[in-house]
């Protein structure tokens, strides 16, 4: 059904539930996964005085991306899935559904924090992805009870 299946993952609670069970469905059906962490500096552009403080922080960012997708490699590897990384720079929504676009993904699956009432009108990364996608998109919410 899915041979490679895109996993974002930014480290947060709600991403690590995604990711786990993105890898279980993997494993399930024999398929690799790819997990992606975008990088997205906060923002407009910046005053050229603050050029220096933008890359130290690029290269934190860069860094923190490493070990979180580190972590879903290690999780992977314990469900004996293939698992391979990838970093982007940009709006996490437009990057995640143009990664699963340009490397021909069969889906995507990606965890979704509770947001209550006022939350499901605002919307966030999730929802942006399931509303933009061009391939399926398998969300896995957290509870409230899991905050």
């Amino acid at each position: 059904m899915y041979e490679h299946i895109l996993i974002p993952y930014d480290g947060s609670d709600e991403a690590k539930k995604g990711a786990i069970h993105g890898i279980e469905l993997a494993a399930a059906l024999g398929a690799e996964v790819t997990t992606l962490y975008v990088i997205d500096l906060p923002g407009a552009p910046r005053a050229l005085a603050l050029r220096d403080d933008e890359e130290q922080m690029r290269e934190d960012y860069q860094k923190y991306g490493e070990e979180v997708l580190g972590e879903i490699e290690d999780i992977a590897a314990e469900h004996g899935v293939e698992c391979t990384t990838a970093m982007r720079t940009g709006s996490p929504s437009e990057e995640i559904v143009d990664y699963a676009e340009d490397e021909g993904m069969g889906a995507i699956v990606m965890g979704s924090a509770y947001r209550g009432t006022i939350g499901s009108l605002l919307g966030g990364t999730t929802d942006r992805v399931v509303r933009t996608a061009t391939v399926p998109v398998i969300t896995q919410r957290m509870a409230m009870e899991e905050l």
